[in-house]
């Protein structure tokens, strides 16, 4: 199988179900997010050491495949989101996983600025990225047809992100950065 095809050469591209969109389409953009968010989380991955974390992003990795997919049906497949759902379980996972991380992290009593360490720093930029990617699902809702469960995974991935940052600090003994309206100098 050749990875190129020529059929985008044009500007264009197939979404599932074979209709053709802009590359700059809204929908296109809003996977294109998912996908980005997707790499962050590779780096993520390659840089934190706890194990249970490693195997939450890794289900986290193949839920935005599945979102992906989602987000790139036409609608003439509704199969797909029902082939590949995203359900209010899948949520609930990620809420238990952010209950568990917060039993041994200290008491949040702060903003939090991005920093610290590499690892942390790459999770809120996966954090970022997942917001951006929630907010083009939302304006992708406004238009078409979407899962409410995706954006509510979205909202809920974002969360857990920032809970991850601190426990990939704690974990590396990284100091939190605590935000100061007015830097002292």
């Amino acid at each position: 199988m050749k990875i190129y095809t020529r059929t985008g050469d044009d500007g264009t591209t197939s979404l599932i179900g074979g209709s053709r969109v802009k590359k700059y389409d809204l929908r296109l953009d809003a996977y294109g997010t998912v996908d980005e968010l997707n790499s962050y989380l590779g780096v993520v991955r390659s840089m934190q050491t706890d194990q249970q974390a490693d195997r939450m992003i890794e289900k986290i990795q193949n839920k935005l495949f599945v979102i992906g997919a989602n987000l790139a049906s036409d609608g003439s497949v509704s199969l797909i989101s029902q082939q590949l759902p995203v359900g209010e379980s899948d949520i609930v996972v990620l809420e238990k996983e952010m209950d568990r991380m917060n039993e041994q992290l200290p008491e949040l009593r702060n903003f939090i600025l991005p920093g610290g360490s590499q690892a942390t720093s790459f999770c809120h930029v996966a954090r970022t990225v997942c917001r951006r990617a929630e907010r083009l699902i939302v304006e992708l809702a406004e238009k078409t047809e979407v899962d409410p469960n995706l954006i509510k995974y979205m909202n809920r991935l974002s969360d857990y992100l920032f809970v991850l940052s601190r426990k990939v600090s704690t974990d590396q003994k990284a100091s939190e950065i605590v935000w100061s309206p007015e830097v002292q100098e």
